[in-house]
């Protein structure tokens, strides 16, 4: 079993940044794909992006691609969403993720853990 729990989100300009956390617990962490999903009032949960067990690959939404990193420190069970110029379409919950499988997932049903979600508005 995994725990997820967001932290980091708030109310920032458009133009601004924020940095989001999600601490897990659990022995396996480093081993688990992790993710961050969005989800904006009366549109379907999406993914932002996603970084392997090792921190090497990652994949990124088009949408947030140059503008979003993330990160993960396997020592901390802890992984990171920085997210510069952010734009007011970036409003939405935004949840974190674990995935046991290996490889990046983009979907979803594709993830076993979820946080509780943090929310972001970037007003324009």
């Amino acid at each position: 079993q995994v725990q997820l729990v967001e932290s980091g989100g708030g109310l920032v300009q458009a133009g601004g940044s924020l940095r989001l956390s999600c601490a897990a617990s659990g022995r396996t962490f480093s081993t688990y794909t992790m993710g961050w999903f969005r989800q904006a009032p009366g549109k379907e949960r999406e993914i932002v992006a996603a970084i392997a067990w090792s921190g090497g690959p990652t994949y990124y939404d088009d949408s947030v691609k140059g503008r979003f990193g993330i990160s993960r420190a396997n020592g901390k069970d802890t992984v990171f969403l920085q997210m510069n110029r952010l734009k007011s379409e970036d409003t939405a919950v935004y949840y974190c993720a674990a995935r046991r499988a290996g490889g990046l997932g983009s979907k979803s049903y594709e993830y076993d853990y979820w946080g509780q979600g943090t929310q972001v508005t970037v007003s324009s």
